[in-house]
């Protein structure tokens, strides 16, 4: 990418405006693995819906498989319930993740009545958002919802350790201006439509859920174990960041080991007991997930997908496959493309027609 710096001068007492293009630079990499793992977190399908509810009211959300849910209470007040626990009140300025898509309540209290959510009627502004004006006319609550999938397998395996529902309560004053302001340009792309407005929603819905997730990520207990702690060790993090980043070299225990400094033997034995899986198995299962979404994504010969993730021939990473997903790659690209399509696009079983 070219960078274009802007410089100001005078001449003569005016005051004019010089670009200079500056050569072609990459940008810095994250600093750790934990960092460059936050960096591979990216959305494939947002929708969003903003909603003026009035006292009282309701919502059944039904299980949403393979999705992240998200509400931020922008005014107001609401109950928040799963079955088996306790409910939970959120306040004005509450963000909540549901990450693993489990069927909850939202309601004005505790005893209101809840009415199955593609039920409720919605204005519907586009194919991204939509507005929700329901409720029994009194004290109002207004929230932002939103659905959100990840893709990558990075974000598969952090989200898989999540718990339940992660809330964030608590902003500074810093952060409460900067998610009052990333909600308000949401809003305002979702109704306007523009080329790139998608896009701009995306990326401003990844930067509010990432930083719910690094919330969580430094204050749990739970966030130093398995997986995470791994990443943060300063030689078992190295070799995760390495596959990471060059799935297709090469790696054997011993190289990985090499790599980070460590006996061949130590190495084995630390990460296995750190990550839970062998590094083989962790390489392979990484490569897999990579290479699925990479076939659902391109129409790439099967011979160079296989060089893509380190394997040496077709019929090798075939077999690898086969055993990782239980069918042949060319099977499951297909299947995977006909789901996606009968879908009808990135955003498959969220919202069955009204």
């Amino acid at each position: 990418m070219q960078i274009v710096q802007s410089r100001r001068f005078s001449i003569n007492g005016r005051a004019r405006m010089m670009l200079v293009s500056l050569p072609n630079r990459p940008l810095p990499a994250p600093t750790d693995p934990l960092s460059e793992t936050l960096h591979l977190l990216r959305m494939t399908g947002t929708l969003y819906c903003a909603a003026e509810l009035t006292a009282p009211w309701g919502i059944d959300i039904p299980a949403l498989e393979g999705s992240m849910t998200f509400q931020i209470v922008t005014s107001g007040s609401c109950w928040l319930e799963f079955e088996g626990a306790e409910p939970r009140l959120l306040r004005q300025g509450s963000l909540t993740l549901i990450p693993h898509g489990t069927p909850h309540r939202f309601r004005s209290d505790p005893d209101a009545i809840a009415e199955p959510l593609f039920d409720i009627p919605v204005e519907q502004v586009s194919d991204r958002y939509e507005i929700m004006r329901y409720g029994g006319g009194g004290e109002v609550t207004h929230a932002t919802h939103g659905v959100v999938r990840f893709d990558h397998v990075a974000a598969h395996r952090l989200i898989a350790m999540l718990p339940q529902v992660l809330q964030v309560d608590t902003w500074d004053d810093d952060d409460s201006i900067w998610m009052q302001s990333t909600l308000q340009f949401i809003s305002r792309e979702a109704r306007a439509v523009r080329p790139g407005g998608e896009t701009v929603i995306t990326r401003l819905a990844d930067i509010l859920v990432i930083q719910a997730i690094r919330s969580w990520l430094a204050s749990a207990p739970e966030a130093h174990q398995g997986w995470l702690a791994a990443l943060r060790d300063e030689q078992i993090g190295g070799a995760l960041a390495a596959i990471h980043r060059s799935p297709e070299r090469n790696w054997s225990v011993a190289t990985l080991a090499t790599e980070v400094g460590m006996s061949r033997s130590a190495f084995s034995a630390r990460f296995t007991e750190q990550v839970g899986e062998s590094a083989m198995s962790y390489l392979t299962d990484w490569r897999m997930q990579l290479a699925r979404t990479h076939l659902q994504d391109t129409s790439e010969p099967l011979s160079l997908v296989a060089g893509r993730f380190g394997y040496q021939s077709e019929a090798a990473f075939c077999r690898a496959f086969k055993r990782q997903f239980g069918a042949p790659p060319g099977s499951l690209r297909h299947s995977d493309r006909l789901n996606r399509l009968n879908a009808g696009g990135p955003l498959p079983d969220l919202a069955p027609s009204r």
